[in-house]
């Protein structure tokens, strides 16, 4: 529920600059409060969001999604910090926030532990925080109010399901089948649920090996470097499992160098998240097998949450956005519709 001190900004008062990062579409919005404030400013919600950086498309997708959502005309002032991947900068992010006393602290966590300290100077200053897209290991619960995101796990593990019927299909389900797993940020939500909920499905195919499991930081250009020192050691790789879609396109770069085919008629299976559209596209022509949806458009699901908190409304401690699986049979019907 909304706090009884409220603050009041005004129209004339603020100023907002817009700061491009280097390396990165995402922006840093400043907003410096004046002293007294219209009726109509009185009434705006204030957010403030921490982004964790700008380190792929799907980034750059979720933060348009916040941008696009919390605007003026839908009753907000949006506050906007892009902490470029380091996690010392979200903490001083949040705790701007909170000398700013905003209405609401909203979070994408660099890494899931290290928030009990910040997150409890939120909840003594009475401001409600929402986790977006990852999850935080937070001995007290009560510090944030909910999380809007993806179930990786299920991502992990529908990746792992959808390989089961690929090769039954195949008629290779009895067959020794060689994996290379690229995994993302060290630490992330979606690193963690994606490779645990992928394991739990390896585990049960005693012929499925993973020769590599190495980490590549969500960036292209990690991918490929770590893709280049994998086909250094192994040649027989049967499929690639790369936990987004910017990684994909590094390691489809290193397996055309090495004259390597992926896909659909290809040498090795590759199974990619994130579906963004450019992923789409490789889909449709048969490049990558299988693209998991992670929906990064959750600022409507957000600004839902915030709505219900503002009317007293009880709210559940979860909330999963809806994502589909592509493949070159279903990509058809959904890819002219992407907007990211």
């Amino acid at each position: 529920m909304r706090r009884m001190k409220k603050r009041y900004i005004s129209a004339t008062a603020v100023s907002v600059l817009f700061l491009f990062l280097l390396g990165g579409c995402g922006k840093q919005f400043v907003v410096d409060e004046g002293d007294g404030g219209s009726t109509e400013d009185e009434q705006l919600i204030v957010v403030g969001v921490s982004q964790l950086g700008s380190e792929s498309v799907w980034r750059t997708a979720n933060t348009a999604s916040i941008q696009e959502t919390f605007t003026r005309e839908n009753g907000y002032l949006l506050i906007f910090d892009n902490a470029r991947q380091k996690q010392e900068n979200q903490i001083k992010a949040i705790r701007s926030f909170i000398s700013q006393q905003v209405d609401y602290i909203v979070f994408s966590p660099i890494a899931e532990s290290g928030w009990d300290v910040v997150l409890e100077e939120a909840k003594e200053a009475g401001i409600p925080v929402i986790l977006m897209d990852r999850e935080a290991e937070i001995a007290d619960e009560s510090l944030y109010v909910t999380r809007v995101g993806s179930d990786f796990r299920a991502e992990g593990e529908n990746a792992g399901l959808w390989l089961a019927e690929h090769l039954e299909q195949q008629g290779r389900a009895d067959e020794e089948i060689n994996i290379v797993v690229l995994t993302g940020t060290e630490g992330a939500t979606s690193t963690i649920g994606r490779t645990e909920g992928f394991e739990e499905i390896a585990r049960q195919h005693s012929n499925w090996n993973i020769l590599e499991q190495t980490g590549a930081d969500y960036t292209t250009s990690k991918a490929k470097e770590e893709m280049r020192s994998i086909l250094e050691e192994h040649d027989d790789i049967d499929v690639l499992v790369s936990q987004n879609d910017d990684m994909t396109f590094g390691a489809l770069d290193v397996f055309k160098e090495a004259g390597i085919t992926t896909g659909v008629d290809g040498d090795v299976t590759v199974i990619s998240f994130d579906a963004v559209r450019t992923a789409l596209e490789l889909v449709r022509s048969g490049e990558i097998n299988v693209d998991i949806e992670c929906n990064p458009e959750q600022g409507p699901y957000i600004e839902n949450v915030i709505r219900m908190l503002e009317n007293g409304e009880n709210i559940d401690k979860n909330y999963y956005v809806p994502e589909k699986i592509f493949t070159q049979e279903n990509v058809g019907m959904y890819i002219n519709d992407r907007s990211y």
